[in-house]
Parts: structure tokens; sequence; C-alpha cells
């Protein structure tokens, strides 16, 4: 698995953490509520809206329709310069003029000037062996699979991007063992199944599956063990070198652990590495800012990456274009939901958020710091998966795109979104992007 997975041949920016967490794990707890992170229903900008539209017209079989498009576009653009002129005079040379902006429609495309997506740096620039090409293939494979989830509305649990994501990164490692931290109503062990149908799961969570039989759709595996209910003990309480001996396993490397328990990232890394997990995936991976635990692209970022480090000054650039943002995107943040005392920006306000928000810990910068340091000497591969399509095809509203990876479908590309089937999913279902990240990890070099 290690060998397919990995490869160095391309060298891919990525992020960093570290550590300092208690060292008691808080039981999760069963309340569906404490999962709640509701999305708003925005319309989508004209922009993107212009671009799709564009794309199904199919304007190419139309060359006289398309060149008095051109015209009136060349019109538009010469005006639209005329009277922006002003604004390009004044602008920042650390805030490029993104490509909506540039009519006078600044929010979908923008990096928040010297700010962008925060990346965690590995120890010897590994990515992962998988390109663009087999993800368009892995949503052509999935879709119909999706259509058949026993759990049609998944309400606090994950939507489609995220259900892709595990379905993939399961089916390219092909793990000896999977083990879930946080099952919910069971939709995420539903998705392991099917990209590994004969594989064993190991499923921990505070309330088992079946008792939401009794309200609605769940999912209960018949060839998955549940430290469920009476049974739970916390991931990291488990004695998981008894617990995989009893089933013959002794090659750790060939184990997938999944996290979705809205537990601090750092301190659940700090436990795999313990029981010595190397393949990880966090399923929400919340951006500086937002969320309700220490996340990895929290930890990631840092004044020295690119896209990483915040500035609280309320007239600043990066104040007045985050201001702008959070009218379009529900996970956009301004400046006083962003800053915390002292102009503290890391995490959340400057905390370090724990147990479904119950534990809001105030750390320093040194210790934001120190914490992206260890990361570091631990990561030997961090991808985070993009969402599917463009917010113009899929009408999220929740992520802002600045904030995220490049989609696999990019806007405008309506005719490959019909192709793969994307078109037929209920538009609720591509709300819950959370920026998912994969990880290898192994010990600090010595």
């Amino acid at each position: 698995m290690l060998d397919r997975a990995f490869s160095a041949r391309r060298t891919q920016p990525h992020s960093v953490f570290d550590v300092s967490t208690s060292s008691d794990v808080p039981s999760i707890p069963e309340s569906p509520a404490l999962l709640a992170d509701e999305s708003k229903t925005k319309k989508p900008h004209l922009y993107v809206l212009a671009t799709n539209y564009i794309s199904r017209l199919g304007l190419a079989k139309s060359p006289c329709l398309c060149l008095s498009l051109c015209l009136l576009f060349s019109v538009f653009l010469l005006f639209s310069l005329m009277l922006n002129s002003r604004s390009f005079v004044c602008l920042s040379p650390y805030e490029p003029v993104s490509r909506a902006s540039f009519f006078g429609l600044d929010g979908l495309d923008s990096d928040f000037g010297s700010l962008g997506v925060p990346w965690c740096r590995s120890k010897q620039g590994k990515t992962v062996e998988w390109t663009s090409k087999d993800l368009v293939k892995g949503l052509e494979d999935f879709v119909p699979i999706y259509e058949t989830r026993p759990i049609k509305n998944n309400m606090y649990g994950m939507g489609f991007d995220h259900s892709f994501g595990l379905w993939f990164i399961a089916r390219w490692l092909q793990p000896d063992l999977m083990i879930e931290s946080g099952a919910f109503k069971g939709h995420s062990t539903w998705v392991l199944r099917q990209a590994m149908p004969d594989t064993p799961i190991i499923s921990v969570t505070p309330r088992h599956p079946e008792k939401y039989l009794q309200k609605g759709p769940a999912y209960v595996d018949g060839n998955c063990t549940y430290f469920a209910g009476k049974d739970f003990v916390d991931f990291g309480h488990v004695d998981w070198e008894k617990v995989l001996k009893k089933r013959g396993i002794s090659d750790f490397s060939r184990i997938l652990v999944f996290f979705d328990d809205h537990q601090n990232e750092l301190k659940r890394l700090k436990q795999a590495l313990k029981a010595g997990f190397n393949h990880l995936v966090f399923e929400d991976n919340y951006d500086t800012g937002t969320g309700d635990h220490y996340s990895l692209r929290q930890i990631c970022d840092q004044f020295y990456i690119r896209g990483g480090g915040h500035s609280c000054f309320k007239d600043s650039d990066e104040a007045r274009i985050r201001s702008k943002r959070k009218k379009f995107w529900e996970k956009a943040v301004d400046t006083d939901e962003l800053c915390g005392a002292h102009e503290a920006w890391w995490g959340v306000r400057g905390e370090m958020r724990d147990n479904f928000n119950h534990n809001n810990t105030q750390i320093s910068y040194d210790e934001h710091f120190q914490n992206s340091r260890f990361v570091e000497s631990i990561l030997d591969v961090y991808w985070e998966l993009p969402p599917a399509a463009g917010p113009s095809l899929t009408h999220q509203t929740r992520y802002d795109p600045a904030r995220a990876p490049t989609p696999i479908v990019e806007d405008g590309q309506y005719r490959m979104f019909q192709q793969l089937g994307l078109d037929r999913l209920e538009r609720s279902v591509f709300n819950g992007y959370t920026q998912m990240a994969y990880l290898q990890i192994s010990k600090p070099e010595s």
C-alpha cells in the first residue's frame, strides 16, 4: 500500500503542525445537536452563473452569435475598465485583481491579497500518487454508488464531497483493516464498505448507529466491530496492539484510520502516532477562525507559509476583503470573528478548541508555532481533498473557494458536471465541504 500510494516525483507545498493537549480524552457527546454545523442557502454569483450558461449554450456551434457576443463583451470590458480605473491605481501590490473583481464583482476567486490556501509541509516533499484524472474517473464510478445510499438526508454528517473522498482513498489504498472514530448514523461505515466490500471495520463511537434506526434510516454493518454504547472506549484509550493482535493483524501500515469525531486533531494525531498508525483521514479540517476543534488546517496556518498568518488591523486590506467575502460565503470570517485578545488569530480567536467546543483553551503564538513544527516533523504526506465541483455548479455557499483547492470539476465545465452525473444529485449534498485531509505520518527522524 505504501509503495502504490505515494511518490516523490511531484513536490507540492503542504502543511505543518505540533502539539500540546490534555492527556485525558473526553468522551464524545451523543446528541446530534452537537454535530450541527448548518449551512445557509444563498444564490450563486452572477459571474459563475454566466460562465456556466455560456458553456451550456455551446456557442462554438454558432460562430455568428459567438462573434456578436465577443464584440459586446469587448465593449463591456472597456466600459468596466473606465469605471474601475481609479480602483486599479489604489490597489495594494499585495492584492492581485481577481477575475470577478475585474468586473466589479468581488465574490468568487481571490487570494485575500497576500493570503491564500495554507498548506502543510511534509518532511521529504512527497505527495499522493493519484492524479486529477484518477479523481475524475473516481467521480464517474462513485456517483451511482452514492445514489444508493441508505441515509438520504445525512444532516450533520458527511455530504457528497467527503463521502467521495473517503471512498476514493480507501479504494486506492486497499487497507487490510479500517478504523473509524465517530460513526453517527453509520453513513461513513457504509461508504467504507462500498470501497472495500470484504475488509473488516472497527467503529469507535459513543452511541451505536442502531439506536438511530428507531427514528429513521441508519446503517449497521455486519462485518464491523463496534466499540459503542456500553462498550464505548475513546480512540485514545483503546489498547490497539491487543485489539489488532486478536484479529491477526501486525502490520499497522496496512490500516486506514478515519476521524470524524470533532476532537482536537493534534491530540488525535499524537494518539495515532503513539499507536503506530500511518494512514489517517480527518473529515472536519476546519479553516482558521471556524470550527469546534483545533484542526490541521489551523495548525498549518503560519506566517512562513504562503496563505498563512493574518492581520488583525481593522483598516487593513485583509479586513476589507474579508468583510466583502463574508457576504458571499458562510465559512468566510471577518476580522472580528478571526481575532481574539492581543490580536490572536490561530485556531478560533487564538483558542485551541476540543471536545465539541466544550474545551476552549487559549494558547500563545509560540505554542501554536511549536505545534506546527511538531506536525512538520512527523508528516510524510499531506493532501487536501478538492471540492467535487465549483460553486456555480453545485450552488454551495458554505466554503470560501479562495480558501480551498481547485475543484475537480471547475466552474464553467458544466458538460463534464453533467456527464459525471453530478447534476442528478440534490444541491444540498454539496454544502458540507470542510477541507478533508489525508495524511501519512511516521516518527520524527533522529
